[in-house]
C-alpha cells in the first residue's frame, strides 16, 4: 500500500524496535541508506540492528559503522516492532524476513516497486534511496553527524555516477551541498569508492574481451562465466566502460554467479531497461537496471539479447 512521506516518517517514529535492511547485491545506496538510517535512527533511542543477506564489495567497508551490519543465522530470530526496507522490494532482501514477524515498511525510489501487501512510500524522481533517508532526518529532527552525511552522500553519488547520469536534479546536488557542510569529504568517498585490486582491474580485461555488438551497434553486452567471476571481488564499473561506446544505447553485463544463477545488469542512453528487468524479474531505473536468471550462461544470454531486441522495436 502506497503511503505518504509524513505517513512513513510517524511509523518510524512511532517504533521503538527496528531491523533494517537492504537488497542482495547491495550497492552504495544500498549500504549508505542503511547505515545513515540505523545510526539516525539509533540517535533518537531506538533499537536497531542492520541486516544485509548477502557480501559486500570491499569498498564499501570504509563506510562508518559498517562493521555492525550482519548477515542473518539460520534460525536467529530479532526482536522488532518494524522490519524497514531501504532501496528495494521486499521479495530482493534474501532471509531476512525469516528473523522477524514484524510489519514492514518500505522506502525506496526504483519506479518497479508497486507496494503490494506491505506500506510502501516511494519518490521516483529522487536520485537515490540515500535521499529519502535525509528527507527523514530532517522531518524527525534527527542530527546529521559527519558519519551519517557520510553514508548519504556514498548512496547519492553512486546512484548518480558521482552526479554524471541522468537522474542528477538540482535538488540531488542541493543536498549534497548541504552533507558537504554536515561535514563530508567528497574526495575520501571517491577514493574509496574507485579503488579496485589487480586482480579485477585483469578482470576488466577478460570482461572486455568477451564483448560482443548486436543490432547494427546499439547493443554492447559482456558475459563472463563463474570461473572468471571468482578471480575478483567485484565487477562495479566494467559495464561503464561499454556504455560509452558512441552507437550504443542498451549496455549489459551478464555474470554467471553460480551454476544456472546468471545477474543481469544494464545500462541505457533511451531504453527504459527497467521495463527489460521487470519481465525478467528484476527492477531497476529507466537508465539502471538489472535481474537474475536461473539459467545456464548460453540460455540467459539469448533469452536477454531477445528481451532487449523486443524493447528496441518497441521503443
Amino acid at each position: 500500500m502506497l503511503i505518504t512521506f509524513q505517513e512513513a516518517a510517524q511509523k518510524l517514529k512511532a517504533a521503538n524496535k527496528i531491523l533494517i535492511t537492504a537488497h542482495i547485491q547491495p550497492d552504495g545506496d544500498a549500504i549508505g541508506s542503511t547505515l545513515a538510517a540505523m545510526q539516525m535512527l539509533r540517535s533518537m533511542g531506538k533499537t536497531v540492528q542492520a541486516f544485509i543477506d548477502d557480501t559486500v564489495r570491499r569498498n564499501l567497508h570504509a563506510l562508518p559503522h559498517f562493521e555492525e551490519i550482519r548477515r542473518p543465522v539460520e534460525g536467529e530470530k530479532f526482536d522488532a516492532d518494524l522490519l524497514l526496507v531501504l532501496d528495494t522490494s521486499p521479495d530482493r532482501i534474501g532471509n531476512v524476513p525469516k528473523l522477524t514477524a514484524a510489519p514492514i515498511l518500505n522506502i525506496d525510489h526504483h519506479v518497479t516497486n508497486t507496494g503490494e501487501g506491505y506500506d510502501l512510500y516511494v519518490e521516483k524522481k529522487a536520485a537515490a534511496t540515500c535521499e529519502l533517508v535525509f528527507k527523514l532526518a530532517r522531518e524527525l529532527g534527527a542530527e546529521i553527524t559527519p558519519e551519517i552525511a557520510t553514508c548519504i552522500y556514498t548512496g547519492i553519488a553512486t546512484d548518480t555516477g558521482f552526479f554524471q547520469f541522468s537522474n542528477t536534479r538540482a535538488e540531488t546536488l542541493a543536498i549534497a551541498s548541504e552533507l558537504i557542510n554536515c561535514g563530508v569529504s567528497p574526495h575520501f568517498i571517491s577514493e574509496q569508492m574507485e579503488k579496485k585490486t589487480l586482480a579485477e582491474v585483469c578482470g576488466l580485461c577478460d570482461a572486455l574481451n568477451s564483448l560482443k555488438i548486436y543490432f547494427d551497434g546499439k547493443v554492447a553486452g559482456m558475459t563472463l562465466n563463474y570461473e572468471t567471476v571468482k578471480k575478483f571481488d567485484s565487477t562495479e564499473g566494467f559495464i561503464d566502460e561499454i556504455r560509452v561506446i558512441d552507437t550504443v544505447d542498451v549496455a549489459f553485463l551478464l555474470t554467471e554467479k553460480a551454476p544456472n544463477v546468471c545477474r543481469v545488469s544494464m545500462r541505457s542512453k533511451g531504453v527504459d531497461v527497467s521495463k527489460i528487468a521487470a519481465k525478467l524479474g528484476g527492477g531497476g531505473h529507466i537508465r539502471a537496471a538489472g535481474c537474475t536468471l536461473y539459467k545456464n550462461l548460453a540460455d540467459a544470454e539469448k533469452i536477454l539479447v531477445s528481451a532487449i531486441e523486443n524493447a528496441l522495436i518497441t521503443y
